[in-house]
């Protein structure tokens, strides 16, 4: 075993503390901003998209991206229905369930991991090719899963502000 292999093996529990503790402080009460919420219908669709136009012709990650991705939505919508919503004088704000919230985004983070330690066993000279991000139907399944569960939760927080909107206009 190389000092780098061990190197790995140590700040792997630190990168995914770290990256715990980040989701965290994501998951807890957070002003609502319109700009914010587009911003992740775009990036999240986006990336179901692009890997769509990426398995579109493999039966079994489209499968698994499909699969994922409508999961991720029913997920995204059984979370707002969980979610605190706050129309209060200084502003907008709500509060998405934590654990649902940072459990979807770890899925994506360890099959990355996971990805990264294939890509470093690759390139140890063992003769195995480095993977690509879209080989695989479990990396389209945790894709699919987690960008249909945030784009759907973005979705749904603009819809909840359209109301609110429409209720001021009718009021």
């Amino acid at each position: 075993m190389t000092i780098t292999t061990l190197a790995l093996l140590l700040l792997t529990p630190i990168l995914v503390w770290r990256i715990y503790s980040r989701l965290k402080t994501q998951m807890a009460r957070q002003r609502s901003i319109m700009s914010r919420h587009y911003t992740g219908v775009l990036v999240f669709v986006g990336m179901i998209l692009v890997s769509l136009s990426e398995v579109i012709t493999r039966p079994y990650a489209l499968g698994a991206l499909v699969a994922g991705t409508a999961l991720g939505v029913f997920w995204g919508v059984f979370a707002l229905k969980r979610t605190v919503y706050e129309d209060t004088e200084g502003g907008y704000f709500f509060t998405p369930p934590m654990r649902l919230g940072i459990v979807m985004a770890m899925i994506l983070v360890a099959r990355v991991l996971y990805i990264g330690v294939e890509l470093y066993a690759s390139q140890q000279g063992n003769g195995v090719p480095a993977p690509r991000f879209t080989d695989s139907p479990l990396t389209m399944l945790c894709v699919g899963l987690t960008g249909g569960y945030f784009g759907a939760y973005s979705v749904g927080l603009l819809l909840w502000r359209r109301r609110l909107r429409q209720a001021i206009e009718q009021a």
